[in-house]
């Protein structure tokens, strides 16, 4: 896979892209999947853009105040996006960082694929 971030990526999504790709050899499909990912962390950039300035309630159709539909729109961005980025299973790093088995099973499929320990 190359480590070149896709054209068209913002800053976030190009970082993103950069801190993933530097650290882990990517198949094309999770390349794919972390494309994806970077392209979602942009469109939040846009999103929270739109919103700064903005009243986090608005009036709704009868009068009531509601929240502004871009913040659930950016919650589901949000989720959309570490969705993504947990179907890589990427390993856990640093000491004492929580393990669990999908993970686990990860680096172990990695490990025998490359010949190398993920950590």
């Amino acid at each position: 896979m190359t480590k070149n971030a896709p054209k068209g990526l913002g800053l976030t999504g190009r970082r993103l892209w950069r801190d993933v790709a530097a650290r882990y050899e990517l198949r094309p499909d999770e390349a794919s999947v972390l494309e994806s990912a970077c392209r979602m962390s942009d469109r939040i950039d846009d999103l929270e853009e739109a919103m700064r300035g903005q009243d986090p309630m608005i009036p709704g159709s009868r009068g009531q105040m509601i929240a502004h539909p871009l913040l659930a729109e950016i919650r589901m961005q949000r989720v959309a996006v570490s969705s993504l980025l947990r179907q890589l299973k990427l390993p856990d790093e640093g000491e004492g960082a929580a393990r669990n088995q999908q993970r686990d099973a990860a680096v172990s499929r990695w490990t025998r694929e490359y010949s190398r320990e993920v950590r």
